[in-house]
């Protein structure tokens, strides 16, 4: 195989897929309908990337790869069939990927991508030089992907179009599993089901590693025990678990303070960890990511020191910037679960500040289907705006489905909807005091408000002078 052809390179799934082929000394071209940060990400790398989908952009390739967005119809997918070039999905193509490698593949609804990026950080601190692909950009790694030396290849397992059913691993971690993405997945049993599917690819002798604090993985774990697979459990909510927290308290970084225990089948006894990350959520990740260093049989002191290190990965509490004293920060938050943990972990770290929450609803059938989660899910913050949902890669409803309608069953009183990006801004430059906090939840294109907001409040506060309150009157620091 000399030449691979990315349909999609700029999306988080083939853009790592680039980087890991071209590090392996393969020829890369790919194609994509702009220049997302990802797709110049492995342009800089080495990757020929064409914009917009033309039949010659495959031609001299030896396999194509697709994104789930692209359709069976788009010009590049049928002129490779034409031309009888094998077109595989990312499932398809995984074996051909962690060939020779020792899988480590990181499931679940929620907290795959920081799970996933603590682990490669962990192994790279170390010197064990893993493999690895991540669902956003590890701050620590500079990157979302990289083909390494060593016999690991640590890898997010996506459950959207069954992905992850593609990969064989040897050790499999299942943070959550919550319905979701149901124009997929209509129902919970069958979501549930695919995540059955994957532990069945678990390689013979390998090790399962659930989040019992979790109803969902707490089910499949009892199945998977049952079915005579190899298990081990992790949480917070149980001293009896195989790797549990506790002592967890706030601390100077802005995230969590706590003790690792490991209980069972491990000598490794009780490591500190002081996060600088914050949330109960990102407490469960860094033990997932300490119970998978401890199977490999590493020493657990090096990998707290490591997770004490760990800064975060891209649009995952993401702190954009500060304009005075107003904090802006981006968060890929878009089920009501994950926005529950987000608003959280902001109370932890801003306990005395206001926070201004931006909600843009991802997707028609995944606002209706788990409409009664998003109306209680913001409680921890002060202010709640709006946008229009995101259609992302669905049609408008005929019923007209609309944010306007979720708004007005909101539990939150001050709830209010802003239906585009423009709106949103100009409301947060109205209500804005001067220590606020700014939180976008969105997986869609609001995470360009936070640029939008930061460049008008430079500029506001070129030009204004302190006052009582309001960001009129911020001077930029």
């Amino acid at each position: 195989m000399k030449r691979v052809h990315l349909i999609g390179i700029g999306g988080s799934g083939l853009s790592a897929i680039a980087i890991v082929l071209l590090e392996s000394g393969i020829e890369v071209s790919g194609s994509d309908r702009e220049f997302s940060p990802l797709a110049r990400q492995a342009q800089a790398a080495g990757a020929e990337v064409t914009i917009g989908h033309q039949a010659q952009n495959v031609s001299g390739a030896d396999v194509v790869v697709r994104s789930s967005a692209i359709p069976d119809d788009n010009v590049e997918v049928t002129a490779a069939q034409a031309a009888g070039i094998p077109v595989l999905k990312r499932a398809d193509f995984f074996s051909t990927l962690t060939s020779g490698r020792r899988v480590i593949a990181i499931a679940g609804t929620h907290g795959k991508t920081t799970c996933t990026s603590m682990i490669a950080w962990i192994l790279t601190s170390m010197d064990l030089d893993p493999s690895y692909i991540i669902g956003g950009v590890s701050k620590n790694l500079d990157t979302n992907a990289h083909a390494g030396g060593g016999a690991e290849f640590v890898i997010e397992a996506d459950e959207y179009d069954r992905m992850f059913l593609g990969l064989n691993p040897k050790y499999a971690v299942v943070t959550n599993v919550e319905h979701d993405h149901p124009d997929y997945y209509p129902t919970f049993d069958d979501f549930y089901q695919a995540f059955w599917n994957f532990i069945g690819r678990l390689e013979a002798g390998g090790e399962l590693l659930f989040c019992e604090d979790d109803p969902g993985a707490a089910r499949l774990r009892a199945q998977a025990q049952q079915s005579g697979f190899r298990t081990r459990t992790y949480g917070i909510l149980d001293a009896g678990y195989d790797y549990y927290a506790h002592g967890l308290v706030p601390n100077s970084a802005g995230g969590t303070s706590f003790e690792a225990l490991c209980t069972k089948e491990s000598s490794s006894g009780a490591v500190q960890v002081n996060l600088q990350v914050p949330g109960k959520h990102n407490v469960r990740n860094a033990l997932a990511a300490l119970a998978v260093a401890d199977m490999l049989g590493l020493p657990l002191s090096p990998a707290a020191s490591a997770l004490s290190e760990f800064q975060g990965t891209g649009r995952r509490f993401d702190v954009y910037d500060q304009v005075g004293g107003v904090i802006l920060i981006d968060d890929y938050a878009h089920h009501p679960t994950e926005i529950r943990a987000t608003l959280e972990a902001a109370r932890q770290r801003y306990p005395q500040r206001t926070i201004w929450t931006v909600w843009q609803p991802h997707t028609y059938s995944r606002t209706r289907t788990l409409l009664d989660g998003y109306t209680g899910a913001f409680q921890e913050a002060d202010h709640v705006l709006v946008t229009e949902i995101y259609a992302a890669r669905e049609q408008k409803p005929e019923d007209n489905f609309s944010s306007e309608q979720v708004v007005r069953l909101m539990e939150h009183p001050k709830t209010v909807f802003t239906p585009g990006i423009p709106e949103a801004k100009d409301a947060l430059l109205d209500g804005l005091g001067e220590n606020d906090v700014v939180i976008v939840l969105s997986a869609g294109d609001a995470d360009q408000l936070n640029r939008q907001l930061s460049h008008a409040l430079r500029e506001r506060s070129k030009t204004s002078f302190k006052g009582e309150s309001g960001v009129g009157h911020l001077h930029s620091v």
